[in-house]
Parts: C-alpha cells; structure tokens; sequence
C-alpha cells in the first residue's frame, strides 16, 4: 500500500475538503482519501501507483493549487505498534 501526501493551496473549509476528496475518488483506485484545510493538505491510501502528472491535473481542475507531492510506502500503525523496537 502506497501512502501519497499532497501539499494543497485553496482549500478554506469542510467543503473544500470535500470537493478534492471527490475528485480523487472518481479519477484513481483509491482506498481512503482524506483531506485537512488546516493541514493543508490530502492524504491518499492506494494500492495502485498514481502518476503525479495525473493527480496535480485532477486537482488542478478543481480550483486549488497542488504545492507538492510525497509518495511513500504505507504502515498501518497498530494499537501497539509504538512498541516495535523495544527489545526487552
């Protein structure tokens, strides 16, 4: 699984959150979409590989401005996955 974080400039409310989540969810295979106007920012979960040419398009189309955009494998982060690490 794929984690992308996309630096967004516009975005001033639920709303806006809103309206890229959408749009992200009708143009890419995606697991989980989740936007913050306060982060400024959108945090997508895949497990295909989404071209960054394509993603700065489709939110480009919307109205907002994509400043960036970091792709890193996904750990999902257990209840106890602070642990991992600590050999006793």
């Amino acid at each position: 699984m794929n984690q992308i974080t996309v630096k967004i400039d516009g975005m001033m409310c639920g709303m806006c959150e809103s309206h890229i989540n959408d749009a992200v969810r009708r143009a890419f295979p995606a697991k989980k979409v989740t936007s913050s106007h306060t982060k400024g920012e959108t945090v997508i979960l895949t497990e295909e590989t989404i071209d960054e040419a394509s993603l700065r398009a489709v939110i480009d189309a919307t109205g907002y401005r994509v400043l960036s955009v970091e792709s890193r494998p996904y750990e999902k982060k257990g209840l106890f996955g602070f642990l991992k690490g600590q050999a006793g």
